[in-house]
């Protein structure tokens, strides 16, 4: 047993902990327990790339219990791969949060910690019941950072996700049982060789289970129909939360990505490919209800939240599409949309905070302090998630494309992956206009004629500009360095399309 892989858990969970005892010390303090957990968990995830980069998976059975008896946490390509990019998401979003929210409350620290170590073990984790325990913890330090700071709207959009998200839990607890009802077991390892197995007459049974689950995931993914709680949430919510919210979809897509290739593979007998009839429709009404949201918006955070639904439209399209070369664009398409994401969260919080009464809402207002500067990162992003050459984003759609050219859907996911392309270049154009060129100065004197207060131009602070432009790089890092990044993507993909080899790491230590 590598005892590397309780790394990424251990250290938030006990960081967590210091800063819960120190929550009454000076801010600087419990920075610094933050920022060195940070850097410690992205050391320990790169470590844990390096090793599952040759095709090894690493286990690790907690208590030395042996699966499928005990708990295990299972470190392969894919988890890795997500743990890397969650502790490279977290460290600029906490850096963004040093400016003033981490000020607003005495618990961010402990909450932002412990969201991680709920993040960290969903992804790791190769138990089902305890997937639902780490989806538990997320949530629950999810709703603390989403209140964070207060306020009607916020309120609001939280109880909302609270409610929502309350309801999820409940039916994965249904799902949950019913398969160990049925199968005796909730090990993804032993499940995957027994509900091959299962009597003819409980296969129904199976198959509901399944569907719970994958109903589930879909909600916490914020997959069509399912989807409405998050541009309200990820818009009221402050800026470095939203930004590490951005992550939060995607443990709903790593969770079907996990669950639908092991347990319901194409092993699964009559169980097998249980959701693939469903989830490329989905996801293609997901991408339509995403760039519409994105067209509709008046207000760029609310904008930024439905190119977040788009963008996981765009992710289930590369994993409908069920190939390995299919699967790598997804895989290689994840880190780009959820960088890009959560940079333009920051610098939509960084605009509206130069803007006054103004805001984030899209309409003329005074002209902004560093305007070029902002200017011109707002318009790479846009580049980068309209998906125009050469970024990224390009990149992976045309890895998209080229998986489709062979299956039976094909006309429909290059028409709707390019209009939705060409509709987000066109509404990121016109936000860009309003923001940037149809500013002017006149304004501030018409709101001091009506006497409304306009909050004074902020200046620029280098944590802003380390968090958004060390997140943009990380993106065209992605573009140079795409080759070796896509032959691993592809190895990831090949290593889900043979389940045996995960089994066999989990159910060895027996």
């Amino acid at each position: 047993m590598s005892h590397l892989i309780t790394s990424p858990v251990l250290i938030p969970l006990l960081a967590g902990i210091v800063l819960l005892m120190v929550r009454d010390q000076n801010i600087s303090a419990k920075r610094a327990i933050s920022i060195v957990s940070l850097l410690m968990q992205l050391a320990c995830a790169l470590l844990l790339l390096k090793t599952v980069g040759t095709g090894d998976i690493l286990t690790y059975a907690l208590g030395n219990w042996p699966a499928p008896y005990g708990i295990v946490l299972v470190a392969d390509r894919l988890a890795t791969w997500i743990l890397t990019i969650t502790a490279l998401l977290a460290i600029f979003a906490f850096t963004y949060a040093t400016l003033n929210t981490d000020r607003a409350g005495r618990h961010f620290h402990v909450l932002f910690q412990l969201q991680l170590f709920g993040l960290n073990g969903a992804f790791l984790t190769g138990d089902l019941f305890n997937l639902f325990v780490f989806f538990e913890i997320l949530l629950l330090a999810s709703y603390g950072l989403m209140l964070h700071g207060g306020g009607r709207l916020r309120t609001k959009a939280s109880l909302h996700f609270v409610v929502i998200n309350l309801a999820g839990s409940t039916v994965f607890l249904f799902a949950v049982g019913a398969l160990y009802g049925v199968v005796g077991t909730l090990n993804m390892a032993d499940l995957a060789q027994k509900i091959a197995n299962v009597p003819a007459e409980n296969v129904v049974l199976v198959k509901a289970a399944g569907l719970l689950l994958f109903s589930v995931f879909a909600l916490k993914a914020a997959l069509l129909p399912l989807y409405l709680w998050l541009p309200a949430g990820y818009a009221q919510t402050s800026a470095p939360v939203a930004a590490l919210f951005t992550i939060m979809t995607k443990v709903g897509a790593y969770s079907i990505l996990r669950v639908y290739s092991l347990i319901y593979g194409s092993n699964a007998g009559a169980s097998a490919h249980l959701i693939e009839r469903w989830l490329l429709p989905l996801a293609l009404a997901s991408l339509i209800v995403g760039v519409i949201g994105v067209l509709g918006s008046k207000h760029l955070r609310v904008q930024i939240a439905y190119l977040v639904v788009a963008s996981v439209g765009t992710l289930f399209v590369a994993f409908g599409i069920n190939s390995t070369q299919s699967i790598s664009a997804g895989l290689y398409y994840l880190p780009h949309t959820t960088f890009a994401s959560a940079a333009l969260f920051l610098l939509a919080d960084a605009i509206a905070n130069r803007r006054g009464a103004v805001a984030d809402k899209l309409d003329a207002g005074p002209v902004i302090a560093s305007p070029r500067l902002l200017g011109g990162i707002f318009l790479v992003l846009a580049m980068l998630v309209a998906g125009l050459p050469p970024f990224s984003g390009f990149l992976g759609k045309l890895m998209l494309l080229k998986s489709a050219v062979n299956h039976t859907a094909m006309p429909w996911v290059m028409g709707v992956v390019l209009v939705s392309g060409l509709l987000t270049m066109i509404a990121m154009a016109r936000t860009g206009s309003l923001l940037f060129y149809k500013a002017n100065a006149a304004y501030i004197e018409e709101l001091s004629s009506h006497k409304v207060r306009v909050a004074p131009f902020a200046k620029t602070d280098a944590r802003e500009l380390v968090s958004i432009i060390g997140l943009l790089s990380l993106c065209l890092m992605m573009t140079i360095w795409a080759e070796p990044i896509i032959v691993f993507t592809q190895a990831t993909a090949e290593q889900l399309f043979n389940p045996m080899q995960y089994i066999n790491a989990v159910l060895s230590q027996s």
